[in-house]
């Protein structure tokens, strides 16, 4: 499986931007689908998860803020990012596993469950 992410770019606090995740290769059997992101000098952390047969799961700093899409089409999914904060400052990484475990989701907030990861894209937001 390959992983493009695009979209990111430079905006204003209170903005938006849309990130894409476009999927190649052996995508059928690709069942958890995730965002993460870093900012500088941090660690990669979770954004949002989505396991097959499940809503999405977002983390508390993006709850009622960022909204996960998918597009099974086209093999590609979004990150719908409203609101921006300069905090949401970092770069965001599109990853997906095709281990899918049943039990709780919290399983997949870990960036080391991941298989596949996309090579990142700048979220920049100024205040």
């Amino acid at each position: 499986v390959q992983l493009q992410a695009s979209g990111g770019g430079l905006v204003q606090a209170g903005g938006s931007l849309r990130l894409s995740c476009a999927a190649s290769g052996r995508t059928f059997s690709v069942f958890v689908l995730g965002w993460f992101r870093q900012a500088p000098g941090k660690e990669r952390e979770f954004v949002v998860v989505k396991r097959s047969g499940d809503s999405a799961h977002y983390a508390d700093s993006v709850k009622g803020r960022f909204n996960m899409s998918r597009d099974n089409a086209n093999n590609t999914w979004y990150l719908q990012m409203n609101d921006l904060k300069p905090e949401d400052t970092a770069v965001y990484y599109c990853a997906v596993t095709k281990k899918l475990l049943a039990g709780s989701v919290y399983y997949y907030v870990s960036p080391a469950r991941y298989d596949y990861w996309g090579q990142g894209t700048q979220v920049t937001v100024s205040s």
